[in-house]
């Protein structure tokens, strides 16, 4: 049976493996404000165990509740997020160090017993390290997009599974009516973990949806581009045209031409376009502009999560080691339920992240972990091929900026029933 010490050294293992093949030169970059360095990654993500759960211990160092606090203003000053490149002090060798040390208190800690409150705390900073393994992936697939070399993260690439075309794009029909969403609330210690922003389990009103079987694949995102997508203003929102323009964008982010073919940049490198596999990083405005050329829309979250409720959390996530989406679903859907709910690509919905009825933020710093972001974003489901499976599951809220495309984000098409 895996205990709780078994669980964090593999979590924390885990994000060693994610930064091993990386220079120290790689670990330091920082391409733009929204992205962090992978140093940064590695310090942060220890500073939380640190703090939120060795509090009232002495500091490994005390500058490091400046250097590595991330937006938590209970705890006082910090670092401004798009400076955190500029911390080429302490060395990538002395944050392992941090990380070494801290693991050594934490590890003894937990072989002399915690009661139930330090176990939630310890939990939560192991679901913590998981966001960060996936920015990682996410920052540095940016750092080295951004670079006029266009190196491979990694040098042994495990390539994902081709098909020749898409299966055709199919619907999924559900009922309308009242149904339950959410979770009724992180329990006591031992029982499944949940964010506090998944809470409280409540009811909606659904009216009568169809779902599409499938993401949208990249060679149908090719025909919106080639249909002038980029360039109708007609299928955008206002603030999603105004982005289009200011950002110059003609395509996903990470896509370009060579040869007169299009190509995309990938973890692995250069690869041409894969038709059949799902589109990825594309922003909420992208994801409405496309809906909206196919005569659909996106879901809403509640509808995502009625039909991927009954799902099992498996499909193309990090554990598949592809780290890109895959053509052939990783786990064939069953009959009358849509393919590739999990992994792969996070799916954009229509609904704004906001808080659900009932919420409230925990008490004391830890409150602010999701509860102060609840404005001006949108939610996403599913999950990734950056997303650890345990991390994952039918009720997990992410969130992002409708403009935000440098994350694993792609697109689900959703219509009136």
């Amino acid at each position: 049976m895996e205990t709780l010490g078994d669980r964090y050294r593999e979590v924390r293992a885990t994000t060693e493996r994610l930064a091993a093949p990386l220079s120290a030169e790689d670990c330091q970059v920082q391409s733009m404000a929204d992205a962090s360095p992978t140093k940064w990654h590695l310090a942060h993500t220890t500073w939380f165990f640190e703090t939120f759960v060795l509090e009232g211990r002495a500091p490994f160092d005390e500058r490091f509740g400046y250097l590595f606090n991330s937006y938590y203003e209970a705890l006082g000053e910090r670092v401004a997020r798009n400076a955190r490149g500029l911390l080429t002090r302490p060395s990538l060798d002395e944050v392992r160090d941090y990380r070494r040390r801290v693991d050594e208190r934490l590890l003894a800690l937990l072989e002399r017993g915690i009661d139930d409150a330090t176990t939630a705390r310890v939990v939560l900073g192991l679901h913590h390290e998981q966001q960060h393994q996936e920015l990682i992936l996410t920052d540095i697939k940016h750092a080295l997009g951004a670079s006029p070399l266009l190196p491979p993260y990694r040098r042994e690439a495990r390539a994902p599974t081709q098909a020749e075309e898409a299966s055709p794009l199919g619907w999924v029909s559900y009922a309308g009516g009242v149904v339950e969403i959410g979770r009724a609330g992180p329990g006591p210690a031992g029982e499944p973990f949940a964010f506090d922003n998944e809470s409280p389990r409540h009811r909606v009103v659904v009216e009568g949806f169809r779902l599409a079987d499938r993401p949208v694949m990249a060679g149908e995102y090719r025909a919106f581009i080639a249909d002038g997508g980029y360039r109708r203003p007609d299928l955008w929102l206002s603030d999603g045209w105004a982005a289009v323009r200011a950002g110059g964008w003609v395509g996903p982010l990470y896509w370009s031409e060579r040869e007169g073919s299009p190509v995309v940049f990938t973890l692995d490198g250069v690869r041409p376009v894969d038709d059949a596999a799902p589109i990825e990083h594309v922003s909420y405005y992208e994801a409405d502009a496309y809906a909206r050329w196919a005569g659909a829309r996106l879901p809403s979250e509640a509808e995502w999560e009625v039909a991927a409720a009954p799902a099992p959390v498996e499909g193309n996530l990090l554990e598949s080691g592809f780290l890109h989406p895959c053509a052939r679903p990783a786990t064939p859907a069953a009959a009358g339920r849509p393919a590739q709910l999990f992994g792969d690509v996070w799916e954009w919905t229509q609904s704004p992240y906001v808080a659900y009825p009932g919420f409230r933020p925990a008490a004391g710093a830890l409150g602010e972990y999701n509860g102060k972001f609840m404005c001006n974003q949108l939610v996403l489901r599913g999950g990734s091929c950056f997303t650890p499976r345990s991390h994952v599951r039918a009720t997990y809220r992410n969130f992002f900026p409708p403009a935000a495309r440098w994350q694993m984000t792609g697109i689900r098409l959703a219509s009136d029933g």
